[in-house]
């Protein structure tokens, strides 16, 4: 190969290169959307913390499953944390939607989940009316995450 085959090829990957790098960066952001995250905040009653991890180890996963099962939601996480003080959640629930049109007609869409795997909605209400007796919903953020280029 002579030397101005060389730097001709040289020259082309470069150009190349160039040019992905421009596509990837043409939007002028060095990120991506990436999932949308909804983090639950739970604080269970003293004396109730295996009551309530009970429950979501049976009728909350059968939920997030069935949830997951039909699309609506990518993934649930549970993350057992200490609480600093007696306000604080020592439990949060996850969950990962695919992006904020997700969240669309959600409630609709769950009911015919809770239907599943709790017989009715009604069913599903009264459920959760028994878990404040050992449990406190502090509150929930939703965010979404930034996935670098």
């Amino acid at each position: 190969m002579t030397r101005m085959t060389r730097v001709f090829c040289a020259a082309g990957a470069l150009l190349s290169l160039t040019s992905l790098a421009t596509t990837a960066y043409a939007d002028g952001r060095d990120w991506n959307d990436g999932p949308v995250i909804n983090v639950a905040s739970i604080r269970t009653v003293d004396g109730h913390f295996d009551d309530y991890m009970h429950w979501l180890a049976t009728t909350y996963k059968k939920q997030q499953e069935a949830a997951k099962k039909a699309g609506l939601i990518t993934a649930y996480r549970v993350v057992v944390i200490e609480p600093r003080g007696p306000n604080e959640p020592d439990i949060l629930l996850v969950t990962e939607y695919k992006n904020w049109a997700a969240l669309d007609g959600l409630g609709r869409k769950f009911d015919g989940i809770l239907t599943q795997t709790e017989g009715s909605v009604d069913k599903a209400n009264q459920s959760e009316a028994e878990r404040a007796k050992i449990r406190t919903v502090l509150g929930s953020r939703t965010q979404q995450q930034a996935l670098l280029k």
